[in-house]
């Protein structure tokens, strides 16, 4: 390729893989993280620089500043920082060297958000100290320990940039001219974008050479595509059809609609958009006008968050079920042979494969080819296993998956692999669960859809649940699953 641009070549008729198996790009940062750090740091420069000047006045015994009043007028000039360097677009991390350090904007930025906090009160905290000078050095210090932040922030984001962990991947559907101008315009290796290749099903029916796509090479159609969006090798679609083809673009924009990824369609396909329910944001990428019609979801600080509240509440849930674990380890010893814990492989966010661990409730270890689900009245399910499973006791262990990073507190049950090649082929949306880690309880399971599947109806429901969930995914979200979930297990409600 041109300009040294090095196409990635991704398998997309891989199996999911375990976790030691996973590639460098299952690792990627996110940029609105990043900028958001780089904002929070300079903001405490700011703070720290206007606490400075009372902490020197303090010591000499020139003044007793009034703290309150200080840090009060430090918050308000670093949130006004904040808000002009970002309307200036310092924070965007579009590019690599948009955290470079432009020290005539942070210097403007610096004397208007100390004016505005001089001006609305902060004189009252300086009892008889010069307000310039107090205005210098607050000045001086915040400027100083700002170009320090972003100095260093340059650093670290444009290496890690070079890396590639800042990369989004962007595939294209449609064997066209668009395709070419959007690799072409990939080739600045600056941009932190990765052209992962060029999809058209229709194409590959005709029997067309896959190098036929504006000369270049297609990677497979459209299944090929959404498959490498379900496991996580493709951040953004563009939709680059012919203008005629509206319909068609329709019916693709369907397919990703619950799918994690940010999708788009060429602005000159934008008719049969015009007028719908939500609004749909119009950007560009290079030479190519774009139209927005489906978002990333759970990105950003959003899987930071979970993680967070993952690892508290679970070390929280650790310490309660302490005591119980050796008996409940004991009876289940006591009554039949066999390990205390349960092993079987399900597959996890983006289709990763991880072993779950339950307590041993039947005289029965399936993983294989074939696993039968527990019916009513279960002959393979021991008396102490009864309880448990009623009690939902069994899944305790998986607490352990929650702070291995494999499972989260809530998300959609992880179900047998077999049962997911069954179900999968089954319903066309199944697989669009696995964009989320797996959790122990989920919303499926406080609506009631629990225990054996009977018929499809009652995997649909399921997936419709799991899928809203993902959808509509919020702290509070979790946190109200979780307490439903407690209150079903007290009223003895949880039964399966």
């Amino acid at each position: 390729m041109s300009n040294g641009f090095t196409l990635e070549h991704y398998r997309f008729d891989a199996k999911p893989v375990s976790r030691e198996g996973r590639t460098r790009h299952d690792r990627l940062w996110s940029r609105e993280v990043a900028a958001d750090l780089v904002a929070a740091a300079e903001a405490c420069a700011v703070v720290i620089g206007g606490l400075l000047p009372s902490a020197i006045y303090a010591a000499a015994g020139v003044i007793e500043p009034n703290w309150f009043i200080t840090v009060q007028s430090a918050l308000l000039a670093a949130l006004v920082y904040r808000l002009y360097l970002a309307s200036s677009g310092m924070y965007s991390a579009a590019r690599s060297n948009d955290f470079a350090v432009h020290s005539g904007h942070m210097l403007v930025a610096l004397l208007f958000s100390i004016s505005v906090a001089l001006g609305l009160g902060a004189p009252a905290a300086l009892g008889g100290a010069d307000l310039a000078v107090w205005f210098t050095l607050w000045l001086s210090a915040s400027y100083t320990f700002a170009v320090i932040v972003r100095t260093v922030a340059s650093d670290i984001v444009t290496a890690r940039m070079a890396e590639g962990r800042f990369d989004e991947r962007i595939a294209v559907y449609g064997a066209g001219l668009v395709a070419r101008r959007v690799h072409d315009y990939l080739t600045d290796p600056a941009l932190g974008l990765r052209f992962t290749g060029v999809f058209d099903s229709r194409e590959l029916r005709e029997g067309a050479n896959r190098g036929d796509a504006e000369g270049l090479e297609l990677s497979g159609g459209l299944e090929d595509l959404l498959r490498a969006c379900r496991e996580g090798r493709v951040d953004r679609v563009i939709i680059a059809l012919p203008q005629i083809a509206e319909q068609r673009v329709r019916e693709l924009g369907r397919k990703f609609e619950d799918l994690s990824v940010h999708v788009h369609i060429v602005t000159h396909l934008s008719t049969d958009y015009v007028g719908v329910s939500r609004p749909h944001r119009v950007s560009q990428l290079g030479p190519v006008g774009l139209m927005a019609i489906n978002t990333k979801r759970h990105s950003g600080w959003a899987p930071i968050v979970k993680r967070i509240e993952d690892l508290v509440i679970g070390s929280i849930a650790v310490v309660v079920i302490a005591p119980l674990v050796p008996l409940i380890a004991l009876a289940i010893k006591l009554e039949s042979p066999g390990p205390v814990l349960f092993r079987q492989r399900r597959r996890g966010r983006h289709g990763h494969v991880f072993e779950v661990l339950k307590f041993r409730t039947m005289r029965v270890m399936e993983d294989g080819a074939e696993v039968r689900q527990v019916t009513s009245n279960d002959a393979r399910v021991t008396w102490v296993g009864h309880v448990l499973r009623r009690t939902s006791l069994d899944e305790l262990p998986q607490i352990w998956n929650v702070l291995k990073g494999d499972m989260s507190l809530v998300g959609p049950r992880p179900h047998a692999m077999v049962h997911d090649e069954t179900w999968g082929q089954m319903l066309e949306t199944y697989a669009n669960r696995h964009q989320m880690k797996p959790g122990v309880t989920g919303l499926a399971q406080v609506r009631g859809f629990r225990g054996e599947a009977k018929c499809p109806e009652d995997i649909e429901a399921r997936v419709n649940s799991d899928l809203a969930y993902i959808r509509g995914w919020s702290l509070w979200l979790d946190l109200e699953i979780l307490f439903k979930t407690v209150w079903a297990v007290v009223r003895g409600t949880n039964a399966k």
